[in-house]
Order: C-alpha cells, then sequence, then structure tokens
C-alpha cells in the first residue's frame, strides 16, 4: 500500500508537471502574433528601426539583376504604401552586410553597399536622406571621402541631435591588396570609423576609432539621452584575440571618454572572422550588450550590462548560432534575440534578462534556417509589444515575415 502510495504521489506529480510544460508551451505559442508585413516575394535582409512610437522596416527585393531598396512605416497597427528609395545592378547584397534604416523627427537615411571595382570586397557605402522639411530625397552619396577601392560596410546609423545622424562603419582603406577569403586583407588592417550626417548630407566629425578590428562582424551603435555616443564592435588584436569591445564618445566634444573597453573578456582567439557582431541598446543610463562567442569550441550567447561588463549572462540553450539582437526594457532589463539549434530545427529565440541574472522563459519566435541566406533577425520595441522580422528561404526565392509579442508575457 505504502508503495501505491509512493508511486501515486509520484505519478500525480509528473503528470502535474508535464501538464504544467505542456500550459507553458501552449501559452508560449499564442503570445507570438504573426503579422503581415508589405515584402513581396524574392525579399530579403529586413532591418526594423523604432522611434518608440512607429516602426520602420527596410528590405531589398530582387527582380531580374536589380536589387531595390524599399521601406515602409508601421503606425496604429497599419502599414505605409512600400516606398521604393533606389536600385542598381551593381550592388554589393550580402547576408550578413545588409542595408540600415533609421528616422529622426521624420528624416530618414538609409544605407546600401554598392561596388567601386571589379573585386568581390571593393564596394562603398552609400546613404539615402529624406528630408522631412522639403519632402525630397537626397540619393547616392557616399559616406566616406577615402577614395580607395577596398572594402566599407557593416553600417550602423542612429539619429543625433539636430537632426543629424550618427553612423559607424568597417573601413578597409588601410587593407588594399589583401586576399578575399576576409583572412587577410594586406599590410593594413580594417579600421572602425564614425561620422555624422548632418541635416543637409554634409559628412561631418569623421573619426577613426580603433586602427584594428574583426574584419566582417557587424557595428552596432545606440545614444543615450544625454547624446553620448556607444559603439560595439568585434575587436582584433596582433595575437587574434577577437572579443568584443566598446568605445563611448562624449556627446558635446566628441571626445573618447573611457578608451577601448573590452566586453565580457572572452579571450576567444579565432583565425578568421566568425561573421557574428555585437547588440547595443540604452536606455536613460543604462546600457547592455549582446553577443556571440564561440570560445571553448561552443556557440554562447551571452549579455552584460553597464558597470558590470566583464559578468556576462548567459541566455541561449547550448551551443548557439549568435545572430543576436537586443533592445532594453529598463535600465535593468534587457530582450534579447538570437538563433539556436532545437533538435533537428533552427529556432529564433526570444528572452528577458535582468542585470542581476534573472531570466524569463524562452520564447520561440520561429524555426528559421542556419544557411547564411536566413540573415539576422532583427528585433524592435514600440510601447509595449516587441516586433521580429526574419528571413524565410526557400530553394530558389525568400521573403520575409514577422511577428509581434507583448511585453507582459516575457
Amino acid at each position: 500500500m505504502k508503495y501505491f502510495f509512493l508511486f501515486s504521489v509520484v505519478f500525480f506529480w509528473s503528470c502535474k508537471e508535464t501538464s504544467e510544460k505542456q500550459e507553458t508551451t501552449q501559452k508560449v505559442n499564442e503570445v507570438v502574433v504573426s503579422i503581415k508585413n508589405p515584402s513581396a516575394e524574392n525579399s530579403s535582409l529586413p532591418r526594423l528601426f523604432s522611434n518608440g512610437e512607429e516602426l520602420f522596416l527596410s528590405w531589398v527585393s530582387k527582380k531580374d539583376s536589380l536589387s531595390i531598396l524599399n521601406y515602409s512605416k508601421y503606425s496604429n497597427g497599419v502599414w505605409s504604401p512600400s516606398e521604393e528609395i533606389i536600385s542598381g545592378a551593381d550592388w554589393f547584397v550580402n547576408w550578413a552586410d545588409f542595408p540600415q534604416i533609421a528616422e529622426n523627427n521624420g528624416n530618414i537615411l538609409t544605407s546600401y553597399l554598392q561596388k567601386s571595382a571589379d573585386g568581390t570586397y571593393t564596394y562603398d557605402v552609400k546613404l539615402n536622406l529624406y528630408n522631412d522639411s522639403t519632402k525630397t530625397w537626397k540619393r547616392n552619396f557616399i559616406l566616406h571621402n577615402d577614395g580607395t577601392k577596398s572594402e566599407h560596410g557593416f553600417v550602423s546609423i542612429q539619429p543625433y541631435s539636430n537632426n543629424a545622424f550618427f553612423v559607424s562603419w568597417l573601413d578597409g582603406r588601410n587593407t588594399i591588396g589583401g586576399h578575399e577569403d576576409h583572412n587577410e586583407h594586406g599590410s593594413g588592417a580594417m579600421t572602425l570609423r564614425g561620422a555624422l550626417v548632418t541635416l543637409n548630407g554634409e559628412i561631418v566629425n569623421e573619426v577613426e576609432l580603433d586602427n584594428r578590428v574583426c574584419d566582417c562582424c557587424n557595428t552596432a551603435a545606440a545614444v543615450n539621452w544625454t547624446n553620448n555616443i556607444f559603439v560595439a564592435y568585434r575587436d582584433r588584436t596582433e595575437d587574434e584575440i577577437r572579443d568584443i569591445s566598446l568605445k563611448i564618445i562624449s556627446g558635446r566634444s566628441g571626445h573618447d571618454l573611457t578608451g577601448t573597453k573590452v566586453i565580457g573578456n572572452d579571450q576567444w582567439k579565432i583565425a578568421g572572422c566568425p561573421v557574428n557582431g555585437p547588440a547595443i541598446d540604452t536606455y536613460k543610463n543604462a546600457t547592455a550588450v549582446a553577443w556571440f562567442t564561440g570560445v571553448g569550441d561552443e556557440g554562447k550567447v551571452n549579455v552584460a550590462f553597464s558597470g558590470n561588463y566583464k559578468n556576462p549572462i548567459r541566455v541561449d540553450a547550448g551551443n548557439a548560432t549568435g545572430r543576436v539582437d537586443l533592445v532594453m526594457l529598463s535600465e535593468t532589463e534587457a530582450a534579447v534575440l538570437w538563433m539556436e539549434p532545437q533538435g533537428e530545427d533552427e529556432v529564433i529565440q526570444l528572452i528577458k534578462v535582468s542585470s542581476l541574472g534573472a531570466k524569463g522563459v524562452p520564447i520561440t519566435i520561429s524555426k528559421t534556417s542556419r544557411e547564411r541566406a536566413s540573415g539576422f533577425p532583427q528585433l524592435e520595441r514600440v510601447g509595449d509589444t516587441l516586433f521580429v522580422a526574419w528571413t524565410v528561404t526557400a530553394k530558389e526565392s525568400s521573403k520575409i515575415e514577422m511577428a509581434s509579442v507583448s511585453l507582459n508575457v516575457l
């Protein structure tokens, strides 16, 4: 009788645990709401930007040999008509180095990459600026002034004061003569640069932020409420340690405030570029950074908050693929997006994490593909809702899908 009682208790709690897991899974599935978006077939490379009240989506569509940069605005649950910004047959279109979009008081700045010579990695960063006062576009103007036939890309754009925009990018002006496998780039190194783009389209205050960085990991930028600029990127030492670093630039003087700050101190030594850069966001005076590392031969996604950059919080379930994005929810909490394997599938995961290390239940946004063509999923916040965009790949085409998640379920 005693054994039957014990069996009954174990069976009861086992059933209860299974029931709770099923209920949690059901709730998670119900909170990911699919959203129609204005992109059509043969579209990819989505980029999201939020001004807090409106959501902007840019993407690239293909028509024969023509690449077309489009955008639309999502406001009060309605998309504006899709608008073609610019098109060309001489673009460098890449799964990891994709166009950017940002908005500032109705003014819009976008980027794309245009070939400058026949080499695989010879292309320039071109900009398009919409002036809301004149209702006109200034299109196809160059970001950098070095004039070299080299690699320029991995752009980040953030709105800045006086209707300007801060732009960071990787600049290969010192790498001419290198190979095309992104392992070696000639005698010089890839550099990290930054500049301001004014409302008139002038490029001002250009500065070299780091003279030796990883060759093809995306940059990430944020601006806090005192107009200090934060740029996160994958650094590169002479010994091929490629950890994440942070630069903080004064919004008043333009000076480097802290020098180079290493985030997490993974000590990941790798001879080639992992093509897997960081994400950064600010909330008032707080900052959070998310990134991928492969140190120890296992993919990990870490998050670190300002004031404790040396003690990261791991959020993935194991052997992560990376391709991270991050949005701060408060001064002590952030939402993190990344890709990881789940059984035989590859999935896009979302989680809330606090600066004290507390983590919510991971939410699976969607299955995806680990192939490069699936790109980097995007995360932004409007009000009390998070929005996610990603590329769905097929044999002969691709499309963009979107979903939303309410903050109160994280």
